[in-house]
Order: structure tokens, then C-alpha cells, then sequence
């Protein structure tokens, strides 16, 4: 053959293979990219927004600002620099944007100026900024930013003789909480309230004492104050839950507080008129899951109210509309993000739809938005075919509209598992149950495929119709998978939540199975080809499970609590469980940790199970895991432990480790899988 016809010959046999639509596959992750953070212009013209991906060499997440016009024209990064950028925040004019980006030192604030395009570092701090809040007149930043604290000294010992190689000093706490999983110890230390000015400057603490201050900012009118949220409370640590709305002089330091009750009060938002402050909150009421409602009160702190009593869902990210007579919220509802806008008289009204996709691992909820200040909303939006798209809503349009398309050139051929909605009925009280199936690619009702059961953590959490790697992974190798929402999950209102408290695991139980039933009614699940498996909360479902019945082929247990009373005392958040999730302490409460714990039904467990965890999982830590591993060898059921190294409980932070958990999971059904035994 002629060397050109040959040439074309393969460039027509390229385009053409490569036209073809593939399963999608672990190397995918590494070129999904997605959106988060959109903040909108103030005049509604341009949106800026962090385009998140992840980065194959170091194993681990990037992200970008990029700017785009509110049309969709116009997507072009912001600055010529490769390095971790986040926090995007337009001054009040939008004329610039200051956001943060790491250097070889730390994180740092720099600003951006629209007209001209220049970059400029404003900042040389010690640690990392957070809450990054223009005041209004575009003079000042605030931010929150850990001020260290030394440790305690129990004993001193002599000095170690130069270039002798002694062991490190004892790390020594007095702290209630002291460790948190995914980041290990925490330094002793508080966070405080700073402000630069916007033209940068020396940067000035304005906050004092032994408390944290951190998370929303929000400034007075006249940027005489700023409101922020602390639990400045004596007993702070034991009263974990507790935080209250205060203020603080810029000039003078001195902080007043607004809100006085024993409850989360969070997220203050001063109106535009500077008379009154959103937030919110809720009176806590000892519980395994309350709602966050929204608050109203005036400036001062008086005549607070709650104006969202109708919702029945938790609110967050709240802002005000230009007028002052509404507040826009996101919630869940049924498994679905929303972006909703609530009057001051109490009036909702949903506005936008599919909110999330900023948790790629697994369709939890998540995402964010923002307004313009003529209505104009820009949303991070998904389904379960891509991920965290930015999408428009104008003051006067009934649909949002999608502006970006970050995964067109990969997701347009890759053949993704179709997902469908399903509702079934609770066995044990006949309530309404959701659940979502992703069939395999090229699906065909005819065939007999195995069928995967998806426990989600939490369980004070919801899956739902987003996209999700796991799901899409585990059906490219021909599973069914099935992931329900059974009771304690969030979105259903406090009353479905609360079944859990003291009841953990209960009758989720029964909704799991009834699910399983379902789909077996269905004929889309076969009793012969059943399979389970879950991390954390749905690693405790799965463990319970396999110890409740017979019915599954094989499991793959992840991450589980196995033994309340062990890991309550072990884990990071140790202090949270007493009277939240069972009464009393472990030594006060055995028989009642015991009763809820998956060990004490190990001696039922007949089913072949792989055990998985972190090796540096503080929520959940391994010794948990392995108490199955060891009883289940004992027992001689067949068992394998995999230990991820490097790995906290949040094993899909790091790809590789996602790819590890997958890849195991479907390794060990296919061990046990007909269609394929058969062949």
C-alpha cells in the first residue's frame, strides 16, 4: 500500500475507533474536571468560579479560577499561574477579585483588577486565610486565620548534647478535641478575625481570647462591624454544639453577643440595608439530626424569629436579594439539591434544581451558588451524567440554563450507566422509600446481571440523583447497583432523620432489605446474585447485614464501626456520640452500645467478606476493622483484609485510593459472580 493511503488509512481508522463510545474506566477520573465555588459579578455580567480536577503525578486535586461570561462565552482562566487557587470574592463594585492561592509558603491572598488583568499578591501571613469578605465600601478584607498557642509542659528533661540523636519531644494535649481524621493532630492554637486593607497592607487582629472565630463573615453596613458566628461559652469544648451570632467593633475589639441559646446559631448575612441579620440555627434538642432553620432578627439582636418553619429542611448558604425582602437558601429535598428563596413573611418558593456535583466519589449532596444583584443566579449543577456544570437562572426565567460543558470532550464517548429513580414501601411502617439503579452500559433486560447494594455513610446523609465515579465504575463491570435512602437519611424532614436516635442500626435495616426486595420484584436483582457493600455508616449497614442474613453472595465491608463502645473512646470525634446518637457513655450505656454494634452479630456471618480501611483513619480506626477481620478468621469464613496506606476515612480523596477501593470491591464479587463462574 502507498505510504500516503496507508497514513490516511490509519488517521480514518483512529477517528473512526476513537467515535466510538467506551465503558468508562478508572484513568477517566484523571480527566473529569468540574466546578465549584461560582461567585457572580454584582452587576450579573461575569462569573468567576475554581475548575477542580485531579492531578495524575501527585495524586491528588487541583484547582483554577477560571472567568466566564454569564452567557457562556468567554471561558478563560484568570491567571497565568498553575497554582492551587480558591475562594474567589468580586468587590462590591466588581472591579476586582481577591482570592487565595498557595505558594511554596502557604496560602496567601492576591487580588485581581477586571480592566486591566494584573495579578498582585497582597498578603505575607503565617498561616492560611479563610472567609475571604469584602466590606462594603471596597476598603477592607476580612478574613479568619490560626493564631498558634504552645502546648502544655508537664516535666522538663535536660537538653539533648549537640548532634546527639535523641527521640522527638512527647506530644502533649490537654484539648478535648485534638485529632481530626484526614488531617491528624491539630496544633494548639485558636482561629481569630483579621483585616488588610484591600490595596494591601499590614495585616491587624481584631478578635481576642481562648475561642475559635471562623467561618461566615458578614460586615455592617457602614463597615463599623463585622457579625460572625463562635462558641464563646466557658465550657466551649463540652458544648460542641453550641455557637451564637456576635458582633465586633473593627476599631475597637470589642465583641457583643446577639444570640443566646444552647444551639448552633451560624452563617450571618447583614441585609442590604444594614437593618437586620439572616442566619441559622436551631434549639438543640439532644437528637441524632436537627434542621438548620432560618433566622431573622434586627441588628441589634432583638426580635429574632424563625422564618422557614414550613420547610422542613435544612437551610445553608444564605444571601439576600437586593431588596432585602427574601433570602435565598440551598437545601436537599428528596435526594435533590435546591436553591430556593424564602420572603421575610415565611413564602417558599424553589427556584433552581440539581444543585451538587462537587462530590465525585459518591452522589452526596454539596455545591453552591450566588447572586447577582439583580437575581441573576449561577449554581454549580449536576446529574447523574456529569458532574458540577455551571448553570444560569435569570430573575425572570422558569429554566436554568447549563453554561459550561467541562466533560463534553470525555463523557461524549463514554457510554455511562443509565440511572433511574425508584420508591418503594417500608415493610415496617409502609413509609415511602427512595432509591436509585444504575444499570451496566448497553444494559439488556433479558440477561441476568449481578446485583450490588450501595450502603451510603452518614447516616445522617443522603445519596441522589448525581453523578458519581463509584457508581459508574461498578456498573461498567456489570453490575446492577442500588442505592436507597433508608430512614436517618437527611432530605425526608427531622422526623425520618430521628428514627435513627437510639435505634442505630434499626429499622434502616428493614428498608435496605425492603429495596433489595423490590428490585427483586422488579427483575432487575436475583437471589442468587446478590452483593453488599458500604463505607463508614454504610460499612456498619453492610457488617449488619451479613450478620441479620444469609441472602448475599459475598460483601465488602469498608471502613465500619464494628464495636460502639471501642470506637466511641478511639476515634477523633469521641465526645459527639453520648446522648446524640445513644444515651449515656459506653461504661454507663454497655448493654446499649453493645446491642447496636455489628460484632455482636459476627457469630451469624456466613457470607465471604472483604474487609477495607485506612491505615490513617481517626473517624473510623482500623483496629474497628480488623475486629471483623480477626473474628471472622476465627470462625473460618472466608475473609480478606485490605489496608490502604496513606489513606484517612475519606478514601476517595487521593485517586489512586479510589481506584484501589473499587477495583478491590469488584475484584472479590467477581469471585462470586454466576455469569461469570459459568463461563
Amino acid at each position: 500500500m502507498h505510504k500516503s493511503l496507508f497514513l490516511l488509512f490509519l488517521a480514518l481508522s483512529f477517528q473512526f475507533s476513537s467515535a466510538q463510545k467506551k465503558e468508562f474506566s478508572y484513568l477517566d477520573i484523571f480527566d473529569l474536571q468540574y466546578a465549584s465555588d461560582p461567585q457572580i459579578s454584582p452587576n450579573g455580567e461575569w462569573v468567576v468560579y475554581r475548575r477542580m480536577g485531579f492531578d495524575i503525578m501527585k495524586d491528588g486535586s487541583r484547582g483554577n479560577l477560571w472567568l466566564i461570561r454569564s452567557d457562556g462565552s468567554q471561558n478563560q482562566k484568570l491567571t497565568a499561574s498553575e497554582s492551587n487557587e480558591s475562594s474567589p470574592r468580586w468587590s462590591p463594585s466588581g472591579d476586582r477579585i481577591a482570592f487565595t492561592s498557595s505558594t511554596g509558603e502557604g496560602s496567601e491572598i492576591y487580588m485581581y483588577w477586571v480592566g486591566t488583568g494584573k495579578v498582585a499578591k497582597l498578603t505575607q501571613l503565617p498561616f492560611g486565610p479563610s472567609s475571604l469578605t469584602w466590606s462594603p465600601d471596597g476598603k477592607q478584607l476580612a478574613f479568619s486565620m490560626n493564631v498558634p498557642q504552645a502546648p502544655p509542659v508537664i516535666a522538663k528533661i535536660p537538653s539533648k548534647p549537640k548532634g546527639a540523636k535523641w527521640q522527638k519531644a512527647p506530644r502533649i494535649t490537654d484539648r478535648l478535641y485534638h485529632e481530626a481524621d484526614g488531617r491528624g493532630y491539630i496544633a494548639p492554637g485558636f482561629n481569630h478575625i483579621f483585616t488588610i486593607p484591600a490595596n494591601g497592607g499590614a495585616a491587624r487582629q481584631i478578635t481576642s481570647g481562648d475561642w475559635h472565630h471562623r467561618g461566615t463573615l458578614s460586615w455592617a453596613k457602614d463597615g463599623s462591624k463585622i457579625y460572625f458566628s463562635a462558641n464563646r461559652v466557658e465550657d466551649w469544648e463540652y458544648r460542641f454544639r453550641n455557637s451564637e451570632i456576635y458582633s465586633v467593633d473593627v476599631e475597637t475589639g470589642n465583641i457583643v453577643a446577639l444570640t443566646d441559646r444552647n444551639g448552633p446559631d451560624s452563617n450571618p448575612q447583614v441585609s442590604p440595608d444594614g437593618k437586620l441579620i439572616a442566619y441559622a440555627g436551631y434549639e438543640d434538642k439532644v437528637q441524632a439530626h436537627q434542621t438548620y432553620k432560618l433566622h431573622v432578627m434586627n441588628i441589634d439582636g432583638s426580635a429574632q424569629r424563625v422564618i422557614s418553619e414550613d420547610l422542613e429542611r435544612s437551610v445553608s448558604n444564605i444571601q439576600w436579594n437586593e431588596k432585602g425582602d427574601g433570602i435565598y437558601v440551598s437545601y436537599d429535598d428528596k435526594g435533590n439539591g435546591k436553591v430556593g428563596l424564602i420572603s421575610l413573611k415565611g413564602k417558599i418558593t424553589k427556584l433552581a434544581d440539581n444543585l451538587g456535583g462537587t462530590s465525585l466519589g459518591r452522589p452526596y449532596s454539596g455545591g453552591s451558588y450566588s447572586v447577582s444583584n439583580k437575581g441573576t443566579i449561577v449554581f454549580t449543577q449536576t446529574r447523574p451524567n456529569y458532574p458540577a456544570d455551571l448553570a444560569i437562572l435569570g430573575p425572570k426565567a422558569k429554566n436554568a440554563e447549563r453554561i459550561t460543558n467541562l466533560n463534553k470532550a470525555l463523557l461524549s464517548y463514554r457510554n455511562l450507566g443509565k440511572v433511574e429513580e425508584v420508591w418503594y414501601k417500608s415493610s415496617v411502617d409502609g413509609r415511602d422509600i427512595q432509591g436509585w439503579i444504575v444499570y451496566p452500559p448497553n444494559y439488556d433486560a433479558n440477561k441476568k446481571y449481578p446485583f450490588m447494594v450501595e450502603n451510603h455513610g452518614g447516616p445522617i446523609a443522603n445519596y441522589g440523583d448525581r453523578f458519581s465515579i463509584e457508581m459508574q465504575l461498578y456498573a461498567a463491570a456489570g453490575y446492577v447497583v442500588f442505592y436507597p435512602n433508608p430512614r436517618g437519611s437527611t432530605s425526608y424532614g427531622e422526623e425520618f432523620a430521628n428514627l435513627l436516635y437510639n435505634n442505630y442500626p434499626g429499622e434502616d435495616y428493614n428498608d435496605v432489605m425492603d429495596g433489595v426486595d423490590h428490585c427483586i420484584e422488579k427483575g432487575v436483582a436475583h437471589e442468587d446474585q446478590l452483593f453488599v457493600t458500604g463505607g463508614s455508616a454504610g460499612g456498619i449497614m453492610s457488617a449488619w447485614m451479613i450478620g441479620k442474613n444469609n441472602r448475599f453472595e459475598a460483601a465488602v465491608v469498608a471502613k465500619p464501626v464494628m464495636n460502639w463502645i471501642s470506637k466511641t473512646l478511639t476515634a477523633d470525634n469521641y465526645f459527639y456520640y453520648a446522648e446524640n446518637r445513644y444515651p449515656g457513655q459506653p461504661w454507663e450505656n454497655f448493654e446499649g452500645y453493645w446491642k447496636f454494634s455489628p460484632i455482636s452479630l459476627v457469630g451469624n456471618v456466613q457470607t465471604p467478606t472483604m474487609v477495607m480501611v485506612g491505615m490513617n483513619d481517626l473517624r473510623t480506626p482500623p483496629s474497628e476493622a480488623k475486629q471483623l477481620y480477626h473474628a471472622l478468621k476465627l470462625r473460618k469464613i472466608e475473609t480478606v483484609l485490605v489496608e490502604i496506606p496513606g489513606a484517612s476515612h475519606g478514601i476517595a480523596n487521593k485517586p489512586s485510593n479510589l481506584m484501589t477501593k473499587v477495583a478491590h470491591t469488584i475484584a472479590w464479587f467477581d469471585k462470586y459472580r454466576t455469569d461469570i463462574k459459568n463461563e
